[in-house]
């Protein structure tokens, strides 16, 4: 039984970790206003409140919760 929960939850993880990779902008996409001097505009500002680094939170705590459900899949597979 635990090792169906852990499995599904194994997949859950996956899709999610793609979902929100998929949902994030490419780090090229600032570059045009660092080279125009847009220094100080709102996301120079106010960069941990933003979408990305929202995004970019949430996938190390994806990444993270799929890597320790991994490990403990193999124990229990084990």
């Amino acid at each position: 039984m635990a090792k169906i929960i852990l499995t599904v939850l194994e997949l859950l993880l996956a899709i999610a970790l793609i979902i929100v990779v998929l949902l994030q902008s490419g780090k090229s996409a600032g570059l045009s206003g660092s080279i125009a001097g847009g220094a100080e505009t709102f996301f120079g500002k106010y960069k941990g409140r933003t979408l990305d680094a929202m995004l970019g939170r949430y996938t190390w705590i994806i990444a993270a919760a799929f890597f320790i459900v991994s490990i403990v899949l193999f124990f229990v597979i084990k």
